[in-house]
């Protein structure tokens, strides 16, 4: 992972959000991590993964004796 301080990031932003595109780079302050700059593509990337985790995960919980039957849905809705 790529590091740098925070310093360098005020002084030349554009370096890290250019550096950020391929791997996420790690901003430190006083040689703590304080956060952390993702690439666009790869925050979209997370941000499906965790979407797909999450309807994954609802399936796998999801009751479906207590189903309502597709016919009434269609009724309710007025799609007859």
């Amino acid at each position: 992972m790529n590091v740098v301080n925070i310093s360098e990031l005020k002084t030349n932003p554009s370096a890290v959000l250019s550096s950020a595109n391929d791997y996420p780079v790690a901003i430190k302050k006083r040689n703590k991590t304080t956060g952390y700059v993702v690439g666009k593509d790869i925050f979209e990337r997370l941000v499906t993964f965790v979407e797909d985790y999450i309807d994954g995960k609802a399936i796998d919980e999801a009751d479906y004796k207590k189903g309502t039957p597709l016919e009434k849905v269609i009724k309710e809705l007025g799609l007859e």
